[in-house]
């Protein structure tokens, strides 16, 4: 059975007291745990004087230690108890630490230590070369499982992501071809890598070899939708998609797209303007406020999503420069995608959340279920897709929360004036 450390502590004060002298690796057998584990529950006990301990041995306060021969071992009279399970390891495998991917890391950083294991990061920058590389790391250290966040610039594993092969994390446990696992492994489950596999924030397209893994994933094209919708219950009909090259973007514009025949926005649709991938650029940036400026004066647009929120800030600060007569939200409302910074802008943005800590404890939390399921030998469950829906956040920059504190002023007025004596 398995012991909380008091009742495991009561444990060996019991037996130290019915045996008088006991040997410290007996007693971890007895007890099912490890040498380590048993030495300090006893240098605990010891420490406060419940028990008098010497060199690999453990003897009950006043009891003198045995003369001549060695502590006798502990009678079994039933099977000892079954080894603590070990502390699980885990891998993750991401582009990068910092931006989007932080609060990813630290959500499931957490969860794999509230269940008392450890996790270890390894870094891509984007390169599937390293991909490969991190993974083979991981594997050769001795991990129980993986979170991979492969380099797919479709975030699918799809045709042209990884050789067309669907390969997960293009990391074969050789690291030496883009097929999934390189090891001879044909399914597209954990089998590939010898551990179980949890993709975060990338899914398998359908067909695909890595369709079969486990995903946790924001629904970015949800999380579009959620803005797409709001904008156009403001009243707003032609609404531009400003992003870069990412594997975010992809669904975004499919979110985008989505929402806007949902909506029954009709008319021609609308070129996205296009920003970069990776570092900031500012001369793409200022061309961006150009045509946005252009697009507001000349073709009537009156809306944008913004991906990402420090791109929505450095675009508005450079359409103020470029285009001070376009105001904002008056002319143009701004939804930003992702609120890492938007409610610190000078116009505080409205913005789309991905939940970032969620996607993480979440796909550590199935990992950590897999990684049980093979310990203990039981077949494992259904393979599971999850999609976590983004939250939107409502303010300044798109002119709801103005109309709403005019709303609220005229409800006050208007109770004031129910509640007022006649006059």
């Amino acid at each position: 059975m398995r012991y909380t450390v008091d009742e495991r502590h009561e444990r060996i004060v019991e037996l130290v007291r019915e045996h008088g002298s006991l040997r410290l690796a007996d007693l971890a057998h007895h007890l099912g745990i490890s040498a380590v584990t048993a030495r300090r529950d006893v240098e605990t006990l010891a420490a406060s004087g419940r028990l008098d301990r010497v060199r690999g041995a453990v003897h009950w306060p006043g009891t003198p230690a045995p003369q001549g021969r060695p502590p006798q071992p502990i009678p079994e009279t039933r099977g000892p108890a079954a080894p603590e399970p070990e502390a699980p390891v885990i891998g993750m495998v991401v582009p990068q630490s910092q931006h989007y991917f932080g609060e990813i890391i630290r959500g499931a950083r957490e969860a794999v230590a509230a269940a008392g294991g450890r996790l270890i990061l390894g870094y891509s920058g984007y390169r599937p070369d390293q991909d490969a590389a991190q993974v083979d790391r991981m594997l050769e250290a001795g991990v129980h499982g993986l979170l991979l966040t492969p380099s797919w610039p479709s975030g699918t594993g799809g045709a042209g992501d990884a050789g067309d092969t669907g390969d997960a994390s293009g990391a074969g446990a050789a690291g030496s071809t883009e097929d999934a696992g390189g090891t001879g492994a044909t399914t597209g489950a954990d089998a590939d890598f010898a551990v179980p596999a949890v993709l975060v924030e990338r899914r398998g397209e359908v067909g695909t070899r890595v369709a079969g893994l486990d995903h946790v994933c924001t629904d970015h094209a949800g999380g579009a939708g959620l803005a797409v919708r709001h904008l156009v219950d403001l009243g707003h009909r032609k609404i531009v998609l400003i992003a870069g090259e990412s594997p975010t973007a992809v669904q975004v514009r499919r979110g985008y797209e989505t929402a806007l025949r949902t909506c029954g926005v009709s008319g021609p649709p609308i070129e996205p303007i296009a920003l970069y991938g990776g570092d900031i650029d500012t001369a793409r940036l200022d061309a961006a406020a150009e045509q946005l400026a252009a697009l507001v004066e000349k073709d009537g647009v009156t809306a944008a999503l913004v991906l990402s929120d420090i791109d929505a800030i450095l675009l508005l600060q450079s359409l103020r420069a470029r285009a001070a007569r376009i105001g904002v939200p008056e002319d143009l409302a701004l939804v930003a995608y992702d609120d890492d910074v938007a409610a610190l802008s000078d116009l505080p943005l409205t913005a789309v959340a991905p939940p970032k800590y969620e996607i993480g404890a979440t796909a550590a939390e199935l990992l950590l279920q897999r990684v049980r399921e093979r310990a203990a030998g039981t077949t494992a469950g259904a393979r599971r897709h999850v999609d976590l829906l983004p939250e939107l956040r409502v303010r300044a920059s798109c002119g709801a929360a103005a109309a709403q504190d005019v709303a609220t002023d005229a409800a006050q007025a208007v109770s004031q004036d129910v509640s007022s004596p006649a006059r």
